[in-house]
């Protein structure tokens, strides 16, 4: 007969608790995985398995028990470091949304939006439209498994127990989310200058013959151009977001490495 002791027990459960705790805070903070369309039961089951498979595999853990303070610092550790990498990937994705928001006022399509439940605010079509090309190109690229691959790895980088981190990472961090305007209005540029120079001449154009009806052509004019240069701007979307991609995931990697100085 097989028995089971409490310290063997309580061994099993510190081994998968702790990388789980840190597989969860990534899952449901990255916009993939944490999409409100992937349902909970699914993340969680996904971060159990992937914690099963990973548990041989880390190194020594700290002989903590799981309900005491300790173990709650250890909790709050794991879900430190997972949120951290989540909201990395989530600026890595959300980009193309304010590259949406800036072409959709140009185009006057700022009025056309629609609830989106992933976020729970209305969202620009065109920014929706970008943002589902974003994930799948994302996909394509096997940027979703290079982000579980860092994750694994980030056991060795950041070991469970290093008991403090480098705060200049988060500030660090808190700097990155400057990409989303600066990245955003890049990509959004080659449309955003002639719709504005577009508007501006409409603008000379009312004051010099009033009697025109400048909203009857600047609409269709501004929509019409801004559809153009939009099918301009997708030939050269896929190369533009891989290299974003690449950017995005060296600084995760720079992340995990600020952070690890120290864990000792």
């Amino acid at each position: 007969m097989v028995e089971i002791t409490f310290t063997q027990l309580h061994a099993w459960l510190s081994l998968f608790l702790w990388p789980f705790m840190r597989i969860t805070a990534l899952m449901l903070s990255a916009p993939l995985w944490g999409h409100s369309a992937v349902p909970t039961q699914a993340k969680i089951g996904l971060a159990g398995a992937i914690s099963v498979v990973i548990s041989p595999m880390l190194p020594p853990l700290p002989d903590v028990p799981v309900a005491s303070w300790a173990g709650f610092g250890l909790v709050v550790e794991q879900l430190i470091i997972g949120v951290a990498m989540g909201l990395c990937v989530r600026v890595i994705l959300v980009v193309v949304q304010a590259t949406g928001e800036f072409i959709g006022l140009q185009m006057g399509l700022a009025f056309a939006t629609f609830f989106d439940p992933s976020s729970g605010t209305n969202m620009v079509v065109i920014s929706r439209f970008l943002y589902m090309i974003t994930l799948l190109m994302f996909l394509a690229v096997n940027g979703h498994l290079i982000v579980l691959e860092l994750l694994i790895t980030s056991f060795e980088t950041l070991p469970i127990g290093i008991q403090r981190f480098n705060p200049e990472a988060f500030i660090l961090l808190a700097r990155y989310g400057g990409t989303i305007f600066a990245t955003g209005l890049l990509l959004a540029l080659p449309l955003v200058a002639p719709l504005l120079t577009i508007n501006l001449a409409l603008g000379i154009l009312n004051r010099a013959a009033p009697q025109l009806t400048v909203f009857n052509i600047g609409f269709p004019t501004s929509l019409s151009v801004g559809l153009a240069l939009l099918m301009v701007l997708m030939t050269d979307l896929g190369r533009f977001l891989q290299r974003h991609f690449h950017q995005g995931l060296d600084f995760l990697q720079s992340l995990l490495d600020t952070l690890a100085p120290l864990a000792s």
